[in-house]
């Protein structure tokens, strides 16, 4: 049984991280199609895409009332994506980071996190009102975002590789993927804790959490190995951004979610987190090797302790 269940899991990743792929590139090539600039498709598209994953497995947690799981999926990604991710490219290739990112980006995922926390605290629960603030601050971040490309983009749309019928079948067989994927590890998640007397928060946090972050992780490190540094961060932030608005407010709305003890403390860690990371950009406009270091180091750390309390 316990094999099988590892099979189930496995199988849900590959098709979360595969259903992703497929997503954003049959979504790219529509937004060519309707000669949107490729600017705004990284900037809106690419972002949603990699976070597909989480949005798959939060919102199928969510409905099977595995709120633990929902919670703390979302908030072991981001704090995966500021330590690992981010830890991990930096250690690639130092990365210079751009004024919009520092003025604009940092802030809204750090008061974000933090807004979210201090809303949380009185309550313990992300309810359908702190939902649907959750996704209207998220639909003005993202019209503020897109009118400010749209500003700034003189790009010609490039062209599509493929035929409008074609793409739709990439988004419709991505989605597919990314949804079935996304029931599959949950099923998976919350079998393997049972058996080992884990905790989903535990689960979600660890195992879960770093599955859904791989695209993630690979993006950005193909970007760092290729010199884009804006690509490798704003991919980090953006889904981040996405991660905590967008998906929790359409988890909280679905069913509102419990936040407990540990959960409060996670968020406390990730707004740390987002506070040294922003340090460590402030001191010289770039994240270095060694800072990169300490932040994969600081994970290891987090980890063993998210393990053992």
């Amino acid at each position: 049984m316990q094999m099988l269940t590892l099979i189930i899991l496995l199988i849900g990743f590959v098709a979360l991280i595969k259903g992703a792929d497929i997503f954003v590139d049959g979504s790219s090539e529509l937004a060519k199609i309707f000669k949107v600039p490729t600017l705004i498709i990284g900037l809106t598209i690419v972002a949603f895409g990699t976070s597909a994953p989480e949005l798959a497995v939060s919102t199928s947690a969510a409905l099977m009332g595995s709120n633990e799981i929902a919670l703390s999926n979302v908030l072991g990604s981001n704090i995966f994506n500021m330590l690992i991710v981010l830890g991990v490219c930096a250690i690639i290739r130092p990365i210079p980071l751009d004024q919009d990112f520092l003025a604009r980006d940092y802030p809204v995922s750090t008061f974000s996190t933090l807004g979210l926390l201090l809303l949380c605290l009185p309550i313990a629960c992300i309810n359908r009102a702190i939902s649907t603030l959750l996704l209207l601050t998220f639909g003005i971040y993202l019209y503020y975002l897109i009118k400010k490309a749209k500003a700034s983009s003189s790009e010609e749309p490039a062209t599509p590789r493929y035929p409008l019928w074609k793409s739709i079948l990439f988004i419709i067989i991505g989605l597919a993927l990314v949804i079935g994927g996304g029931q599959a590890v949950v099923y998976g998640a919350k079998e393997i804790a049972r058996a080992l007397g884990m905790t989903e928060t535990l689960i979600g946090l660890t195992v879960v959490a770093v599955g859904t972050s791989l695209p993630e992780l690979v993006t950005s490190i193909v970007a760092a190995k290729k010199g884009d540094a804006g690509l490798a961060i704003g991919n980090v932030l953006g889904s981040n951004i996405f991660n905590l608005l967008f998906i929790l407010g359409v988890s909280g709305l679905l069913h509102p979610i419990t936040v407990d003890v540990m959960s409060i403390y996670d968020l406390v860690v990730l707004t740390g987190i987002s506070c040294i990371a922003y340090a460590f950009s402030k001191t010289s406009k770039l994240i270095t090797r060694v800072e990169g270091f300490i932040m994969v180091c600081i994970y290891v750390g987090y980890m063993i302790f998210a393990v053992v309390r």
